[in-house]
């Protein structure tokens, strides 16, 4: 049997670091290898304590080096853990996704505005105009995207992508899509504290083959937390888009879904506020709209706030009905919400292009252990 260390190294290099996106060797996990005659000893170290993690590790690191190198070799795997100190915790950690353009987050102050059916048949319209699209759905305790586009039943599969595994997106519509909802029990709620949701974006993120995108459009939870500290951390967002309805309380929530972007510790570009369920019209009455819920309240807070206003969108139960069979309104060509979306993608689009004109690209950003933010 003859082998080199370097060997051992190579087949390490197929094994992709939890959340990271990079090799264990290229992460320096792998802190010493020592090779004697048909042995192999290997010192790894990790960030997370527990021992499924650490089992996981072992049996990877024992499979590469038998699959890559020789069935025969005695391997032994040493895994500790190295926590980070706190003080560490403000490094950047932030990273672009190579391939991909633009990164637009889809927010909302509360829920139930209709953030995830926006961010839908948003990006089928992006499609629809040409464009290659992906949608992160990283609406942690409600992923809703996967039941949106009728792929509920679908689990991502496992692709190499220079010797590492990736998953690949599930596609339909012509957009790609990951989303817990396709790794969660649909019966059982989703019960992690923020660290515990922060790592499985980070590896929705980068544990992806995205291939290239012209845009990635996330599906952010309502409010403001850690997750969405969490992905401005990971990703240098291009540009923000916030949905509300017209109501003075979601208008409330709204305005700080937009002051939360525009921290001057965050400083992501707001593109618009698109106004949700802006009024009703009867199918007997098709010249009357109804203002159910207050007129125009985005459209005035988008003036108030000097952000463009993206357009509006009535309440229609076609667009629930289509969310809730898989099949988004914006697919229905000729129809008047189809152009509805049609005219708010432009619109977004619009402002994207002024916003890469005449600003430099978004910086990461960096979480400090006590006061929230600070800058790159």
């Amino acid at each position: 049997m003859s082998f080199k260390k370097q060997d051992i190294y190579n087949a390490l290099e197929t094994i992709t670091a939890p959340g990271e996106g990079k090799s264990l060797v290229e992460n320096e996990n792998v802190k010493n290898v020592v090779t004697f005659g048909n042995e192999v000893v290997v010192d790894v170290v990790i960030s997370n304590p527990s021992l499924q993690a650490k089992k996981k590790v072992e049996v990877e690191i024992m499979k590469a080096i038998h699959q890559h190198v020789d069935q025969k070799i005695d391997v032994k795997v040493n895994v500790k853990t190295e926590v980070k100190p706190k003080e560490e915790v403000n490094q950047i950690r932030g990273k672009e996704i190579p391939n991909i353009k633009n990164i637009i987050a889809i927010a909302s102050g509360k829920g139930g505005v209709g953030k995830s059916t926006v961010t839908a048949n948003v990006a089928i319209t992006l499609a629809k105009m040409g464009f290659n699209v992906g949608i992160l759905d990283a609406d942690v305790y409600g992923p809703s995207q996967h039941i949106m586009f009728d792929v509920e039943k679908e689990r991502p599969l496992s692709v190499k992508v220079e010797g590492r595994s990736k998953m690949k997106p599930i596609e339909n519509y012509g957009v790609k899509l990951l989303s817990l909802g396709f790794f969660t029990n649909p019966n059982q709620a989703v019960i992690w504290r923020g660290p515990m949701a922060s790592k499985a974006l980070n590896q929705l993120i980068f544990d992806a083959d995205w291939g290239e995108l012209d845009f990635l459009l996330i599906d952010l939870p309502p409010g403001t937390g850690d997750v969405h500290l969490s992905i401005v951390q990971a990703l240098p967002i291009t540009g923000a888009v916030v949905v509300s309805t017209p109501q003075n309380i979601a208008l409330a929530d709204a305005k700080k879904g937009v002051a939360m972007f525009q921290q001057e510790a965050i400083n992501v570009p707001v593109l618009g506020i698109v106004e949700n369920m802006a009024y009703f019209t009867p199918e007997e009455l098709p010249d009357n709209k109804y203002y159910i819920f207050g007129k125009s309240g985005a459209k005035n807070l988008a003036e108030d706030l000097e952000t463009a206003f993206l357009g509006e969108i009535p309440i229609v139960q076609s667009i629930r009905e289509g969310g809730d069979v898989g099949h988004p309104v914006a697919l229905q060509s000729g129809t008047k919400l189809e152009e509805s979306f049609k005219e708010i993608t432009q619109e977004v689009v619009s402002q994207l292009l002024k916003r890469n004109a005449n600003l430099p690209p978004t910086e990461v950003v960096r979480i400090t252990t006590m006061s929230g933010c600070s800058t790159k």
